[in-house]
């Protein structure tokens, strides 16, 4: 399962790669954030969507700051804390991310999987998941 997942999760960076595009993690804030209400998260709820250990995840939303697609806010009512927002450009790169990573999904897992084995490995990777 591991070396599974690291080949595909490598074609498909491979290919945003390709198209001049940053890495799946970029893609995986920006969808949280999008999907937060107002495009807005605060960074534990992104670490805990996106499954990032804190200290990746401040030095990608700094780099992603400078790209001008997220900002920080300041809490309101605690200064120590911040929400982060997705900007209108993160919106854009989130959209053409997606037209390559969709196309890429496509063609290293649906295109192997009939529907009938797609719906056994979801049912088998979900029943994994299980405590």
């Amino acid at each position: 399962m591991i070396r599974t997942e690291r080949t595909v999760v490598g074609r498909i960076e491979a290919s945003l790669k390709s198209a001049g595009l940053p890495s799946l993690h970029w893609y995986d804030v920006l969808l949280e954030l999008k999907r937060g209400p107002g495009g807005r998260l605060t960074p534990r709820e992104i670490e805990a969507a996106v499954l990032f250990e804190q200290y990746n995840l401040s030095r990608l939303l700094d780099r992603m700051e400078g790209e001008g697609l997220v900002r920080r806010i300041p809490y309101p009512g605690d200064k120590r804390r911040q929400i982060v927002e997705i900007t209108d450009e993160g919106r854009a790169l989130q959209e053409r991310m997606w037209s390559v990573y969709g196309a890429a999904i496509n063609r290293f897992i649906g295109d192997k999987l009939t529907d009938r084995e797609a719906g056994q490995l979801s049912a088998l990777l979900l029943k994994l998941l299980q405590e």
